[in-house]
C-alpha cells in the first residue's frame, strides 16, 4: 500500500506535468504570432483546451497501479489531503493545484465523498497570505525619462520578437489617445506611475497590452492591441480605456487569452483591480484556466445559495425544446439540463447535442457565442427549487436528475451567464434600441459566419442581449460548421405563385438551407423584417453564404474586432492613420 505523501507526491506530479504543458504551448503563442501562422494559433487554442482532462486521465491510471481505489480509505484520504495541502503552502499555482486535486479524487470516488474532508471544496489558500500582485507586472515612472520613452520601454519590455513598421508612429498614437482621455490628459508626467502586466495576452491574430495608469486618486484600466501587418511588422491599433469595451474584450463570449504567467492568483487579482464587475471564475476563464474557473464558480455559487432564500424557477423565455432551462433570478445564471425527449423538430439525440457544445467550446466564439460551464452530478438543496419548477422537471429531465433526500442531484448540467432573450428585449424596445439591436443581430450571425459557424436554428429566442446591449448566440443544439451546409436558391413555383405554398415539391436534403426564407422565417413581424432588409439584406441571398465558405475553404481567417472601428489608430497594413 502507497504512503499518503507517496499518493500527494503523485497527484501533484500530474498536476506539474500538466502545468508545464500548458505553460509550453502558452508560450508558443509569440512564435506564432510573429509567424502569422493564424491556423495554428486556432489548433493551439483548442489543443490547450483538452490538456487538462489528458493529465487528470493519466494521474488516475496511475493511482490505480499504486493502490486498491475501489473503495475510500478515509484514514488514508484525509492525511493525503493534508500532506497535499502542505505540499502547496508556497507553491505558485496552488489554487490550480487544489483544483487539479478534486479532479483527480473525483474521478476515483463517488459523489458522497465530495466533501471538505477529502477535497478542497473551500480552498486553504484563504488562510494564507496572498501571492503579491506585483510579481507579474512591471511599475515604470514617466518622472524619470517622460511619457514618450516610457511607452517606448514598455513596448521594448514586452519583447514581442517583431519590428514596428513604424514605432515613432504607434508611439505618437498612444500619446495622442492617452491626452485624449478626459480623465487623465491634465496629469503631468510626475503625476502617475504606469503598471504592465509582463507578458502580452495573446488571442486569435492581436497580442494585447494590459496595465493601469496609476495616481493619487485612483487608477485607470487600459488595453493596447498590437497587431502584425502582412509584412511581419507590428503596429499599436488602439487604446483602450473605457470599461465597457474592456470588458468586451474580456467577454464570455470569446475565446481563451494565452499568457505567460508562474501565479495566475496574483494576475487574475490584478484584472479584477481593472474590471470589478469580472469574477473570479470569469477572468480565471479568460486566461485559459477554465477548469479553475469552474472551481471558482461553484464556490460563488454555495455562497450565493448561503447568502439567500429564494427559489430556483423556470427561466424566462420560451421552453426550448432540447434543453429545460431554470435560474435564481438573484443569481446571473441559468442552468441547462437535456431534456429525455426532444420536440418532433429536432431529428437527433442526445449525444449530438453534446457533440455540439463540445463544438462551440473548442472553437473560436468570436465574441458571439456563450462560454458554457459542464457539470455532472450537481447537488443542489431539493428546498431551493420551487413546486411549479420541481413538476416540470420530474416531467421533462427525470433521466437526468436523482433526488437524495434534501438534495437534487443534477447528472449532466450546462451553466451559462442569464442573458436578456433578443426576442423579450424586442418587446420592449424603443424604434432606435431596435435597429440598433436588429443590426448587431445581423452582425452577430456574420462574425460566426466568418468563424465557419453556422448557428442553424437563428429564431431570435436563442439569442441573448448582454449588459453592454451586444447580441450573442447561445442555444447549440443545431449548430455545425458553415462548410458542411449546402445554401440553395428556393425554386420558383410551377404555378408563378408563392414558393413557400409548394415547398413539398421540391427535394430538401438534412443539410440544405434556403437563405431567403431567413427574415419570414425569423421575423414575422413585417416592421422587423424590413428593418432588417434594409440593415443586412446580404443574408438573405445565397451568394453571400456560398462566398464566405469559399473564403473558409480558402484558409482566410476574418478580423474580427473586439472593439470599435472608430477607435482604431491606422490602416490594417499598420503603415498609414486610418481615414476618420
Amino acid at each position: 500500500m502507497a504512503s499518503p505523501r507517496t499518493i500527494a507526491r503523485l497527484v501533484l506530479a500530474g498536476f506539474h506535468r500538466h502545468y508545464r504543458s500548458f505553460q509550453d504551448i502558452t508560450v508558443a503563442a509569440r512564435q506564432r504570432f510573429i509567424a502569422r501562422d493564424w491556423e495554428a494559433v486556432q489548433g493551439a487554442a483548442r489543443q490547450r483546451i483538452s490538456f487538462y482532462d489528458e493529465r487528470v486521465w493519466e494521474t488516475v491510471q496511475e493511482l490505480h497501479h499504486t493502490l486498491d481505489c475501489r473503495t475510500l480509505d478515509a484514514e488514508l484520504w484525509t492525511e493525503v489531503r493534508t500532506l497535499y495541502a502542505e505540499f502547496l503552502l508556497f507553491h505558485p499555482q496552488a489554487e490550480l493545484a487544489e483544483t487539479f486535486y478534486n479532479s483527480v479524487f473525483c474521478k476515483l470516488f463517488h459523489r458522497r465523498y465530495f466533501h471538505n474532508q477529502y477535497i478542497f471544496v473551500e480552498s486553504v489558500l484563504a488562510r494564507h497570505i496572498p501571492l503579491p500582485v506585483e510579481t507579474e507586472f512591471r511599475a515604470y515612472f514617466p518622472v524619470a525619462e517622460g511619457v514618450k520613452a516610457t511607452l517606448a520601454q514598455i513596448i521594448q519590455d514586452m519583447n514581442l520578437g517583431a519590428p514596428f513598421a513604424d514605432l515613432e508612429g504607434s508611439l505618437e498614437h498612444l500619446m495622442k489617445a492617452f491626452r485624449q482621455q478626459v480623465r487623465v490628459r491634465k496629469l503631468a508626467a510626475h503625476q502617475l506611475r504606469i503598471d504592465v502586466l509582463k507578458a502580452p495576452f495573446y488571442r486569435n491574430k492581436a497580442a494585447y497590452l494590459v496595465g493601469r495608469i496609476v495616481t493619487e486618486q485612483e487608477h485607470y484600466p487600459f488595453v493596447v492591441p498590437i497587431l502584425n501587418n502582412q509584412k511581419g511588422q507590428l503596429y499599436a491599433d488602439a487604446l483602450i480605456t473605457d470599461m465597457e469595451q474592456l470588458v468586451v474584450i474580456f467577454s464570455f463570449a470569446r475565446a481563451y487569452f494565452m499568457v505567460e504567467t508562474r501565479a495566475p492568483s496574483a494576475l487574475v487579482r490584478f484584472l479584477q483591480g481593472l474590471m470589478p464587475r469580472k469574477t473570479l471564475a470569469e477572468l480565471y476563464s479568460a486566461i485559459g484556466f477554465h477548469k479553475q474557473g469552474k472551481t471558482e464558480f461553484y464556490r460563488e455559487l454555495q455562497q450565493h445559495l448561503g447568502e439567500s432564500t429564494e427559489q430556483m424557477v423556470p427561466a424566462p423565455g420560451v421552453r426550448g425544446l432540447v434543453m429545460m432551462v431554470f435560474t435564481l433570478p438573484s443569481f446571473p445564471y441559468v442552468f441547462k439540463v437535456i431534456r429525455d425527449k426532444f420536440g418532433s423538430s429536432k431529428p437527433f439525440g442526445r449525444d449530438t447535442v453534446l457533440a455540439r457544445y463540445q463544438l462551440v467550446k473548442m472553437h473560436d466564439r468570436v465574441g458571439r457565442m456563450a462560454d458554457t460551464i459542464e457539470y455532472s452530478d450537481v447537488a443542489l438543496p431539493r428546498a431551493r427549487f420551487s413546486a411549479e419548477l420541481m413538476t416540470e422537471l420530474e416531467n421533462s429531465i427525470a433521466g437526468s436528475m436523482v433526488v437524495e433526500g434534501d438534495w437534487v442531484i443534477l447528472k449532466h448540467v450546462y451553466i451559462e451567464k442569464r442573458l436578456i432573450p433578443l426576442n423579450l428585449y424586442l418587446d420592449t424596445a424603443s424604434d432606435d434600441a431596435t435597429r440598433a439591436i436588429l443590426s448587431d443581430y445581423g452582425q452577430a450571425l456574420k462574425d460566426m459566419i466568418a468563424a465557419n459557424i453556422f448557428p442553424g436554428d437563428m429564431l431570435l429566442k436563442n439569442f441573448g442581449v448582454t449588459r453592454g446591449r451586444r447580441v450573442v448566440f447561445y442555444d447549440y443544439d443545431e449548430v455545425q460548421y458553415l462548410t458542411d451546409v449546402e445554401f440553395r436558391e428556393l425554386p420558383t413555383a410551377a404555378t408563378g405563385g408563392d414558393p413557400y405554398e409548394t415547398e413539398h415539391m421540391y427535394s430538401v436534403a438534412p443539410n440544405d438551407v434556403f437563405p431567403e426564407q431567413l427574415t419570414r422565417y425569423v421575423f414575422p413581424q413585417p416592421k422587423l423584417r424590413a428593418i432588417f432588409e434594409e440593415l443586412h439584406g446580404e443574408l438573405t441571398c445565397p451568394d453571400y453564404w456560398r462566398s464566405q465558405q469559399l473564403q473558409i475553404k480558402k484558409g482566410i481567417l476574418p478580423d474580427i474586432f473586439p472593439y470599435p472601428q472608430s477607435i482604431r489608430f491606422q490602416s490594417e497594413l499598420g503603415l498609414k492613420p486610418q481615414a476618420s
